[in-house]
């Protein structure tokens, strides 16, 4: 399974930013795409995810209200829209592709969120 996450950068608070994750490399069954981030110091958390079947969504409680998470139809991509962005926000930002034959990681991208 090939995760590939684009976006991400540097933004002022109160600034937005996007994420992207390109899935491919088998056909997923039932599964959930999502974002975790991890800020230094602290653990992996979870931030959002996407039934792919339903097209349910999940988010934390510190990004519900700013953080969207939508699916690309036409291709297995999730993106999630971040806005109103805070310096709490800071981390770097995991995409995960999960489905009854487990977890798949995407590579890390970094979001910083500057005062």
């Amino acid at each position: 399974v090939q995760l590939v996450v684009t976006g991400g950068g540097l933004v002022q608070t109160g600034g937005s930013l996007g994420l992207s994750c390109a899935a491919s490399g088998r056909t997923f069954r039932n599964y959930a795409l999502g974002w975790f981030r991890q800020a230094p110091g602290k653990e992996r958390e979870f931030v959002a995810a996407l039934r792919w079947s339903s097209g349910s969504t999940k988010y934390a409680d510190s990004v519900k209200g700013r953080f969207t998470i939508s699916r690309d139809n036409a291709k297995i991509t999730v993106h999630l829209q971040m806005n109103n962005l805070q310096p709490e926000d800071t981390a770097v930002y995991y995409c995960y592709a999960q489905d009854a034959l487990g977890i798949s990681w995407g590579q890390g991208t970094q979001v910083t969120v500057s005062s």
